[in-house]
């Protein structure tokens, strides 16, 4: 190589590092740009308002109690033999 093509490459390498330098801080985001808002929550309190008489009551209805109808005793109704085919 002649000294008139190095220095050609050195002039195309800062030339093309000026253009990637300009180009990429026109399209990546600065740290000052990357600054949002977002909206505050309100903190989850420990305290608990007791809830209304009229739907908590001592005579409502239990919906955890087991409800049985009838009077089965058969302890595996699904694996019984079957007399029908």
């Amino acid at each position: 190589m002649k000294k008139n093509d190095l220095a050609l490459l050195i002039v195309i390498a800062v030339f093309s590092g000026i253009i990637s330098l300009v180009v990429s801080r026109l399209i990546f985001v600065t740290p000052a740009n990357r600054q949002q808002s977002v909206k505050t929550v309100q903190s989850i309190s420990t305290s608990f308002t007791t809830p209304s008489s009229q739907y908590f009551n001592s005579s409502s209805i239990d919906p955890t109690q087991l409800i049985t109808i009838g009077d089965s005793n058969n302890q595996s109704p699904f694996s019984g033999s079957s007399n029908s085919r």
